[in-house]
């Protein structure tokens, strides 16, 4: 797979399930938001992230981007990218969207997770 990590920062936050809807901020580069029973999770910009005193935030998040679009029928993709990181102890966020993948990493695990990728065969580059 190719794979590029994107340049900003991200937010991971857990949001009460009673908040209002989230909305991205003007000129906002990633914005993920999933409701579920217990809860809604924001992926955002880390400058942007939502605020108060509900909120749960965790930082400081990197993203690689799998190249896409992809085939629905693609079987496997998530297992081949996530596989090499759980043998080297890197904890991942996977999000899907229509296209593609997304790989979210601490981004003190960033370099590690590259090597990692890289050392499977997948082909890695900076955006």
């Amino acid at each position: 797979m190719d794979l590029r990590v994107l340049n900003q920062r991200l937010s991971v936050c857990r949001l009460p399930i009673y908040a209002e809807w989230p909305i991205p901020a003007t000129g906002s580069s990633f914005f993920s938001a999933t409701r579920t029973d217990s809860e809604i999770s924001v992926v955002c910009d880390e400058d942007v992230a939502p605020t108060g005193d509900d909120i749960q935030i965790e930082t400081d998040w990197r993203a690689l981007e799998v190249a896409g679009p992809m085939d629905f029928a693609m079987v496997g993709v998530a297992a081949a990218l996530t596989a090499p990181l759980a043998d080297v102890d890197v904890s991942v966020l996977v999000i899907s969207t229509f296209d593609t993948d997304y790989l979210l990493v601490h981004a003190a695990a960033l370099d590690k997770a590259v090597a990692s990728l890289r050392a499977a065969g997948h082909q890695v580059t900076a955006s």
